[in-house]
C-alpha cells in the first residue's frame, strides 16, 4: 500500500465529487433528481467464469482456516480478468479477505463464512477510517482499497462471531485510544503515523471498500459484526440490495456510506444495535481536511427493526451531506428510537441539506418520528456550528412515539427550512420539542388527530 497514492486518489475523488454539475438543483421538485442519480448507479458486471474456493484448498466444516484458499481463488480470478469466487455450501472459517478488481465474492445457498475471533489475524494494519478519522488499524473483515468493479453476492451468510467475549467487550476499554485518535486528527498528524491496531481496542468494521468504484453488495446475510457492518468510504457507484443484517452489539450500525457519491440502498432489512442506516462524511478536523460530503443517496423499500435511527445523517458529518432521498420504508420496533435522525454539534459541524423522506410507515419508535439534534455528544462546545436546511418530509405515518418532532438547534445557528406535509403521527405521548428553529412549516400534519397548518420560528 502506498499512502502517497491514496492521497492522490482522494484528491481526484474530491475534484469529481465537487464538480459544479452536482451542486446545482435543476428541478423544482427535488424528487425529480432521483432519476438522474439512479441513472448513474450501474452495478458492475463480471465475466462468466467461476473459481470455487474448494479447488484452491478451502475445506468446509473442517474447523481449520480456509483463508489461504480464499485468497488464492481471489488472486487467480483477478489475474484471469475477473469473475466469481464461489463459496459453496458449508461452513468455512476465515481470516481477513481482501477483494480485488473484477472479483465477485459469491456465497451460494447454505454457505457460511465465519471470521476468526483472534484480533492478531487482522494484522498488519491497513489504511482505514474509524468513526470518521483516518488511521492505520486492524483490517476490516472484508476490505478493498483503490479497486473497481467488486461485489459480494448470493444468499449465504457472513458471520463475524462477535459476542460478549469477542470484540463487543472492547467497547468498555476503547475510550483512551478513541480520544488519542481524535487528538491526532485535530493536530493534523499524518495518517501514516496514526498507528493503532494491537492494544488499541478499536474494533474493525465488517465490510469496507475504501476509495473504490462500482460496488455491489446483494442478497447476503450479515450477523454479529465487531461494529459497523457495511462501510464504503470515499467510493462511488455503490449498490446495496436485498441484504439482511442482524447484529445487536455496541456501535453495530447496519450500513454507513461515508464520503461516498451515488449510492442506492434498497430492499434491505436492518435489525441492529445502533443506527440502521447512517450517512457520514468524516469527523471534526479530519473530516474537514478530507472535505468530501456524502451525497446523492437513495434509500427505498427497506425494513427497519431495532436500532437507534432508521435513516440517520451523522454524527460524523463534518464533510457535509446533500441530496438524500428515502422512500417507501417500513419501520417498527419498541427498540427503534427514531425514523429520520440528523445528529451533529458545533465540534463536528457540517452542512446538511436537501434531505427528503416520503411514503414511510412507522409502527412505533421509542423517541421521535423526526429528530434533528445539534446537542449530540459534545453539544455546543466548538467553533463549527452546523447548518441544517431544506429537510422535507411527506406522507409519513406513525402510530406510536414519545414525540412527533424533536428539533434542537442553536440560537446562533437555528435549524432552518424544515417542511412536513400530509403526515399523521398518532399515539404521541408528549408535546413536541422545538428549540431554536427558523421556518419550520407544517402543512396538513395531524398529531393525535389534531390538524396543524403553521410556520414555526422560535
Amino acid at each position: 500500500m502506498t499512502i502517497g497514492k491514496s492521497t492522490l486518489s482522494r484528491r481526484s475523488f474530491l475534484t469529481i465529487a465537487l464538480a459544479p454539475a452536482f451542486l446545482r438543483q435543476t428541478q423544482k421538485d427535488p424528487w425529480a433528481e432521483v432519476a438522474a442519480i439512479l441513472g448513474r448507479i450501474k452495478p458492475p458486471k463480471f465475466p462468466a467464469r467461476d473459481f470455487n474456493i474448494t479447488q484452491f484448498g478451502a475445506a468446509p466444516n473442517s474447523g481449520s482456516e480456509s483463508t489461504d484458499g480464499i485468497t488464492k481463488a481471489i488472486t487467480e480470478c483477478g489475474k484471469a480478468g475477473g469473475g466469481r469466487v464461489v463459496v459453496p455450501a458449508g461452513v468455512f472459517l476465515t481470516g481477513p479477505i481482501r477483494l480485488k478488481s473484477g472479483v465477485n465474492l459469491h456465497l451460494t445457498d447454505n454457505a457460511v463464512l465465519k471470521f476468526v475471533t483472534d484480533p492478531r489475524r487482522y494484522l498488519p494494519v491497513v489504511f482505514t477510517r474509524w468513526e470518521g478519522t483516518e488511521l492505520m488499524n486492524y483490517s476490516p473483515f472484508i476490505y478493498a482499497f483503490e479497486e473497481h468493479d467488486i461485489a459480494i453476492t448470493g444468499s449465504g451468510t457472513l458471520d463475524g462471531q462477535a459476542d460478549g467475549m469477542h470484540w463487543w467487550n472492547w467497547r468498555a476499554s476503547q475510550n483512551e485510544a478513541r480520544q488519542r485518535l481524535v487528538d491526532l486528527g485535530a493536530k493534523g498528524t499524518p495518517v501514516s503515523e496514526r498507528i493503532f491496531g494491537e492494544g488499541s481496542n478499536l474494533r474493525p468494521n465488517f465490510i469496507q471498500p475504501y476509495l473504490c468504484r462500482n460496488i455491489l453488495i446483494e442478497g447476503i446475510n450479515i450477523r454479529n459484526s465487531p461494529m459497523w457492518e457495511i462501510h464504503p468510504v470515499l467510493s462511488s457507484n455503490v449498490t446495496i440490495g436485498g441484504v439482511t443484517i442482524s447484529s445487536h452489539g455496541p456501535n453495530n450500525d447496519g450500513c454507513d456510506p461515508e464520503s461516498c457519491r451515488d449510492v442506492l440502498i434498497e430492499g434491505c432489512t436492518f435489525d441492529t444495535g445502533d443506527d440502521c442506516i447512517a450517512l457520514k462524511s468524516g469527523r471534526n478536523n479530519d473530516g474537514r481536511r478530507v472535505g468530501v460530503p456524502i451525497e446523492n443517496v437513495v434509500v427505498r423499500d427497506c425494513t427497519m427493526k431495532d436500532g437507534h435511527g432508521g435513516v440517520t445523517v451523522g454524527s460524523e458529518i463534518s464533510g457535509g451531506a446533500r441530496n438524500i432521498f428515502a422512500e417507501r420504508c417500513r419501520m417498527d420496533s419498541p427498540r427503534l428510537d427514531r425514523a429520520l435522525r440528523i445528529k451533529t454539534n458545533s465540534v463536528r459541524g457540517g452542512t446538511i441539506e436537501r434531505v427528503y423522506m416520503r411514503d414511510v410507515t412507522v409502527g412505533q419508535v421509542a423517541e421521535a418520528v423526526v429528530t434533528i439534534d445539534f446537542l449530540y455528544e459534545e453539544g455546543d462546545a466548538g467553533n463549527f456550528p452546523p447548518v441544517v436546511r431544506s429537510v422535507d418530509v411527506r406522507n409519513v405515518i406513525s402510530r406510536k412515539s414519545t414525540y412527533g418532532l424533536l428539533l434542537r438547534g442553536y440560537r446562533r445557528a437555528p435549524i432552518a427550512d424544515v417542511r412536513l406535509t400530509k403526515c399523521s403521527f398518532q399515539g404521541v405521548a408528549k408535546a413536541d420539542v422545538i428549540e431554536n428553529v427558523k421556518d419550520v412549516r407544517l402543512s396538513n400534519v395531524k398529531i393525535n388527530g389534531k390538524t396543524l397548518n403553521e410556520t414555526i420560528t422560535r
